[in-house]
């Protein structure tokens, strides 16, 4: 019986990268010890069958948390907003839970072993999206003199999502954390108080985000016990791009020392001439390597 569980979601569109997250975990032989559980928001029948073949569950995902149709209709894939939030009630049988998006692949098991310890005793495990490098971490709109408009995802999504301004403030300018790979035990505090926040963040803002929004409430605001791993066990790579290590064939930090990368995170996509990485496997990027030489590479996981 496994005791943990890596688990995703995706509709048809996305089928091809949650394909690559998958192949990406079970190359490891340590993969042997963890069930991959999938949410089915929009899979296709033939999808579902492949699948059926290379997971340990698949589930329907559901709006486990009511939202208005209008806001979500023909949008299946929006029940990752909500369901993410309820996994111990779509696959009950599990110690931990480690969420990994589907457009995020693994590079380093070190880095599965590190969420799975880092959910330990009620925590929640979860990178914030800041490190070496990053130059822009919230936006400003600057009036007269020191004037400003704070524009910070946080601040702006809260406030569109009716969170009152002294709990908006409070979420202004903390590092804002990316909901994309997290990890939970299924007896964490964490879930509920999630759950709460989520009911909130639903009533009056996007749905999209709103997830993450929520978690950022949990940590930032109800202070959630947090265990924050380092960047590289969630690189977004719109954020800042990688650099490649020729000498092992892998992907690592830009910045000295060079930490491989753990989990390799597309997140908001990499576009080239209009299309997105996601979507067009083809796309290459121009990188740099460990020897300064500039390459094309694609950032999909490649086996």
């Amino acid at each position: 019986m496994k005791k943990n569980a890596i688990v995703s979601l995706a509709d048809s569109n996305y089928f091809p990268l949650l394909e690559e997250l998958i192949d990406s975990i079970k190359r490891f032989k340590e993969s042997e010890n963890i069930a991959i559980c999938v949410l089915d928001a929009g899979l296709t029948h033939d999808q579902k069958e492949t699948l059926s073949k290379k997971v340990d569950n698949v589930m329907s995902a559901e709006w486990n948390i009511e939202v208005p149709e209008y806001k979500v209709k023909g949008k299946e894939w929006l029940k990752s907003q909500v369901s993410r939030a309820f996994l111990p009630n779509y696959f009950p049988n599990y110690e931990k839970y480690l969420w990994i998006d589907c457009d995020a692949w693994v590079n380093d098991w070190e880095t599965i072993e590190l969420y799975l310890k880092a959910c330990e005793n009620g925590k929640l495990g979860i990178t914030q999206t800041i490190g070496p490098g990053y130059k822009i971490t919230s936006k400003v709109n600057w009036l007269i003199g020191k004037l400003a408009i704070i524009k910070s995802q946080n601040f702006k999504h809260a406030v569109k999502s009716k969170i009152p301004y002294a709990k908006a403030r409070k979420l202004a300018f903390a590092p804002h954390i990316n909901i994309g790979v997290f990890s939970l035990e299924k007896n964490s505090p964490g879930w509920e108080n999630w759950q709460k926040n989520l009911k909130q963040t639903l009533k009056a803002g996007n749905i999209f985000g709103s997830e993450g929004l929520a978690i950022n409430m949990s940590v930032y605001i109800d202070d959630l016990e947090t265990e924050f791993l380092p960047l590289n066990c969630n690189w977004i790579t719109s954020n800042l791009l990688p650099k490649y290590d020729e000498s092992n064939n892998t992907f690592v930090e830009p910045y000295l020392p060079n930490y491989k990368i753990g989990i390799m995170h597309l997140a908001a996509g990499i576009w080239q001439d209009g299309k997105d990485m996601r979507v067009d496997k083809n796309i290459k990027i121009e990188i740099e390597t460990l020897s300064n030489k500039k390459i094309l590479k694609s950032l999909r996981y490649n086996n």
